[in-house]
């Protein structure tokens, strides 16, 4: 009864935010090439994250229609282990998701799409929301190129209105944990984001902008709408 009470749950939120997407407009084509964001919210601190990290790490290697990406917050860091990836950012950003959701924040947290909020390892609620995201995701164009130590970012025409996010990731990290609840624990961690900043708004109009490279080895960008959906992505 209570996962009953909770797929219900989960089904009328998705429901309710799939009915905000009237005002974008993408082409079939691009809604089919663009990814659908998952980002874990994450610590090595925590003893319940492993599994939700491990998840992300068959993500990234099995699938290319998704853009997987770990979010280490900073509110384990005073537990018994300081995470070496822990971001301010990434702490600021899940807050904000809570406080949409109403769910608040915790680790392993998974956020789809910027659609909705799963427990990290739920892998049986999380696959078939990340196929509900695959069938409703918006997409405006977005392309990346990188030329040097420069970045070149290109939103197309659209409607609504966004913000641009740039988000630096490293490939992989292995870890030895030496103390706090995975104390003896080495975590393979994948995608593990290193910065996240905003590069402008986006009203709509096609827009091209060049950036210096983020701290990371590797890029992302995102379009978020102004009620946190995200409406495009693109990787290098």
């Amino acid at each position: 009864m209570v996962q009953h009470l909770a797929s219900l749950r989960y089904a009328s939120r998705f429901a309710i935010l799939l009915a905000s997407l009237a005002p974008w407009s993408p082409s079939a084509a691009a809604a089919a090439e663009r990814p659908v964001v998952i980002e874990l919210f994450t610590s090595q601190g925590c003893s319940s994250c492993p599994p939700a990290n491990a998840y992300l790490n068959e993500l990234v290697r099995q699938r290319r229609d998704v853009l997987p990406l770990a979010f280490h917050v900073t509110y384990w860091d005073r537990l018994g282990w300081k995470d070496p990836f822990s971001l301010p950012a990434a702490t600021d950003r899940q807050a904000r998701y809570g406080s949409r959701f109403g769910d608040g924040s915790y680790t392993p947290e998974i956020v789809i799409d910027g659609l909705t909020s799963h427990v990290g390892s739920n892998r049986a609620e999380i696959a078939p929301a990340i196929e509900r995201a695959r069938a409703a995701r918006a997409a405006t164009p977005l392309t990346l190129a990188r030329k040097g130590d420069k970045l070149t970012v290109e939103v197309g025409a659209g409607e609504g209105r966004g913000r641009i996010v740039l988000v630096g990731f490293d490939r992989r990290h292995e870890t030895a944990i030496r103390r706090g609840e995975n104390g003896g624990r080495t975590l393979e961690e994948l995608n593990v984001v290193r910065s996240v900043r905003t590069l402008a708004d986006w009203s709509g109009a096609a827009l091209r902008l060049t950036e210096p490279m983020p701290e990371g080895e590797d890029v992302a960008v995102l379009l978020e709408a102004p009620d946190g959906r995200i409406v495009g992505a693109a990787r290098l």
